[in-house]
């Protein structure tokens, strides 16, 4: 099983969420996070003032998936969020060791 982080701009939000139910994939977490990459935000002018925005918005996808799936969700992930411009997100994958469904008791593949 892996663990794939993914940080998005917050507008391509839902054309993600569309790409991975089309191929199949139904649970996520998302959460709204704030940050800067390589861009170190950006300065903006607010009444007469200036000053530097350096944490932008961004929203953060987390979903836990079989090994055989991943390739196909990275690509529908990074398809779906990619504007051409810079701040597009990043993409983690990470080894989940195991898994535990609490309702049932189930565990491993079985708790996705």
């Amino acid at each position: 099983m892996k663990k794939i982080e993914a940080i998005i701009k917050p507008f391509k939000l839902d054309d993600v969420k569309e790409a991975l139910q089309e191929i199949g994939l139904q649970g996520m977490t998302v959460t709204d996070a704030r940050g800067f990459g390589r861009q170190k935000g950006h300065t903006e002018l607010y009444r007469g003032a200036e000053y530097v925005v350096d944490f932008l918005p961004k929203v953060k996808i987390e979903l836990v998936i079989e090994d055989a799936q991943v390739e196909r969700a990275v690509e529908a992930i990074k398809t779906a969020a990619h504007s051409g411009r810079i701040g597009d997100g990043k993409i983690f994958i990470l080894p989940v060791e195991n898994a535990l469904r609490v309702r049932t008791g189930e565990s491993g593949e079985e708790a996705l």
